[in-house]
């Protein structure tokens, strides 16, 4: 597809936090002009509002308001960028008011809700309005999200992104820090606050959030329970001999749920090369096969599983080698949005909107389209990006301008300024 600009939408805080950021990237490697609304910058001031100790009416207005001026913020975004597609991630801050403007005004939207559609129902609300809704979950969500008017509903399972996710060297310090025999990274849900008292005798590490108040757990949780970042994670991946992957659940008493949705971890371990142990899902079976992860279905398989493969590390590394090969072939970022903006284009008739010709298009002598060709690679962009795209790119960089750049620039403006002449 040709190159697009595509807005992607963040959320306040979050697990399609970084989701959105690799979404950010792979759009970019694709050769496609990309900004990226950074919700997060907001956070901090929305929950600033909690600590007013005003009622609850007067908090939930606050709230609503302050959420109504980021979503006129991404409308502000779209005027200056006029993108392709906004393309917004599970729990982003827009409003249904938002949404219906840029319907009115011929934007296009896709969400993509990589969320459990039984635990977070907020899509009910909000599906009918984006032009696209992008899933983790098939059947029954396909057909409720046809039941209430959206008809564009996408199975679009997780992925990884390999310029993130891969094989790493690490420091003996790092080994020290991040590694153990066992170790599982991720929030406390009930049904693993549970599952893992059962490792509690083992040399096991618990990373991630949530896991307080729970005395028996406590002293395996790692940096006092700190969120851990995406860089960390990768390290925790590379460094540990088994990687429990215990997909979350709110029911304490059914710790191995056989659901359907393959959560972000599964790929991101696959992708990095290191060996995983994951609870069996309905949906798993179409993104691996048998011998390329190892599963179980149950507390007892589990225990039975972590003897089984740590006394055999090189059967662990073929298995772990097979799913970061399947990974690296079918379950990245970049095939995930290549998908998305093929359905889009299926679905949406029209779209994308015709675009202007190339800036190489143009009767340029020789050595000045040798250095534009240049300009265009240092700015990442492919020879057939627009005009438009290449003065946004040259407006997005900080530093000193060259000859070059200030050379369009000015033409950039000396167009505005005859065009509003004539």
């Amino acid at each position: 597809m040709k190159n697009l600009r595509i807005l992607v939408v963040l959320p306040l805080y979050g697990g399609s936090l970084p989701i959105g950021r690799y979404v950010a990237t792979a759009l970019k490697d694709l050769g496609h002009l990309v900004e990226v609304f950074e919700a997060p910058e907001f956070n901090a001031a929305y929950d600033a509002l909690k600590k007013l100790r005003v009622t609850t009416d007067r908090l939930d207005y606050l709230q609503n308001s302050f959420l109504n001026v980021i979503s006129q913020s991404i409308l502000a975004k779209v005027e200056t960028f006029e993108p392709d597609l906004v393309l917004a991630m599970a729990q982003a801050p827009l409003n249904h008011q938002a949404l219906k403007r840029l319907r009115r005004d011929g934007v296009t939207t896709a969400m993509w809700f990589v969320e459990d559609h039984r635990l977070f129902t907020y899509w009910k609300s909000f599906a009918p309005f984006y032009d696209i809704f992008a899933v983790i979950q098939k059947e029954p969500f396909l057909s409720d999200l046809k039941g209430i008017g959206q008809p564009n509903g996408l199975y679009l399972p997780l992925a990884a992104l390999p310029g993130f996710h891969h094989p790493m060297e690490l420091t003996p310090m790092e080994r020290r820090k991040f590694g153990s025999d066992i170790s599982f990274m991720g929030a406390g849900y009930p049904n693993r606050r549970v599952a893992f008292r059962e490792l509690v005798s083992r040399d096991f590490k618990l990373w991630g959030t949530d896991w307080d108040g729970d005395h028996v757990l406590e002293p395996l949780v790692q940096m006092q329970g700190a969120r851990v970042s995406p860089e960390e994670c990768v390290k925790i991946f590379n460094a540990t001999r088994i990687n429990l992957n215990l997909h979350s659940s709110i029911q304490a008493e059914e710790l191995v749920t056989l659901g359907d949705f393959v959560n972000p971890r599964t790929f991101e371990l696959a992708a990095c090369g290191a060996f995983q142990l994951v609870d069996q899902r309905t949906l798993l079976e179409e993104a691996f096969a048998d011998d390329e992860l190892a599963t179980f279905t149950s507390m007892a398989e589990l225990l039975e599983k972590i003897d089984y493969y740590l006394e055999r590390p090189e059967e662990c590394q073929a298995i772990a080698g097979r799913a970061r090969a399947r990974a690296l072939k079918d379950h990245t970022y970049h095939a995930r949005l290549e998908t998305l903006l093929d359905f889009t284009a299926r679905r949406i008739p029209g779209w994308p909107r015709g675009r202007e010709a190339s800036v190489l298009d143009a009767d340029f002598p020789p050595e000045l389209r040798d250095e534009l060709r240049g300009l265009l690679a240092r700015l990442g962009l492919s020879e057939s990006v627009p005009f438009k795209d290449l003065v946004w790119s040259l407006r997005q960089q900080q530093g000193a301008l060259s000859d070059l750049d200030t050379a369009i620039l000015f033409l950039d403006e000396w167009q505005k300024l005859y065009a509003k002449r004539t």
